[in-house]
């Protein structure tokens, strides 16, 4: 019998970003490739997607750049997929940086172990004492409208849109990289100077335990998903991001045997949501 037709996927990227340390080209180039072996492939740039998405069995978002940069084109896109019921991988419905930075508030208040962070000047009392402090816009990317201050404030105004941390002491940076509910592999950039320089991490049942604690937060069913968080000088993990839309996996920096299965996994996940 001949066999049927394959899933068609909508792959979207942009692969002239030019990201600081990294290849997004390269990855996605990759990645493509080897999705190519079970699903039809299309690539499109994140400004076309919102055009082209019907006749796809699924979208999957991958190294598009931070959407601040295209953001009326990202809401085309979500809006049209919603509106047509598109499978999209990841889901629309992550409540991390997909939705911007106010889960960083939310869990802070909640008591999560994250980066004590405020989004209000009546909040600014909560944070610890510092050398420093950080203002970022709450929808951000890639360090884009990052101040440094020496006192915490917010402009007037700002309440609500920007946020306000502590300068964290850390000894590193460590990410966890999950497919699903499924663990994957851990990086970690020995030099915090180097952030993209990076190694991989054994993790500890404690160091997972942590970041499966904020992927069962986020509650999305399929998708990849990378945890970043520090190691702060008296030993702890806090999270740093909880990145679900389009978390670059620096696929480059592992050995082939876990390069491999993240792709075999990635696939299985796919092939799911697609039912």
């Amino acid at each position: 019998m001949p066999a049927g037709p394959r899933p068609s996927v909508l792959f979207v990227t942009d692969l002239a970003y030019e990201a600081r340390g990294r290849r997004y080209c390269d990855e996605d180039i990759h990645l493509t490739s080897r999705l190519r072996e079970d699903f039809d492939i299309a690539l499109c740039h994140p400004r076309d997607a919102a055009a082209l998405l019907e006749g796809f069995d699924a979208v999957v978002v991958r190294n598009s750049g931070p959407v601040l940069h295209y953001q009326e084109a990202y809401d085309a896109f979500c809006a049209r997929a919603r509106e047509l019921g598109t499978r999209v991988y990841n889901p629309l419905t992550g409540r991390g940086d997909m939705a911007g930075k106010q889960y960083l508030v939310d869990l802070s208040r909640a008591g999560y172990p994250v980066i004590p962070t405020v989004d209000r000047a009546a909040d600014l009392g909560l944070l610890p004492e510092a050398e420093g402090y950080v203002i970022k816009p709450k929808l951000g990317a890639d360090s884009v409208g990052l101040q440094f201050v020496r006192t915490p404030e917010l402009p007037p105004g700002a309440d609500g849109t920007q946020l306000v941390q502590p300068r964290i002491d850390f000894r590193y940076e460590v990410s966890f990289y999950f497919v699903d509910h499924d663990f994957q592999y851990a990086l970690n950039a020995p030099h915090p100077e180097q952030r993209w320089v990076l190694e991989p991490y054994g993790a500890s049942a404690a160091d997972l335990a942590f970041a499966r604690a904020f992927i069962d937060w986020n509650t999305l069913d399929h998708g990849i998903q990378r945890v970043d968080a520090c190691r702060t000088a008296g030993g702890e993990l806090l999270l740093v991001e909880l990145e679900d839309l389009n978390p670059y996996l620096s696929l480059d920096r592992v050995g082939e045997p876990v390069r491999e299965a993240f792709v075999a996994r990635m696939k299985t996940s796919l092939t799911d949501l697609l039912g």
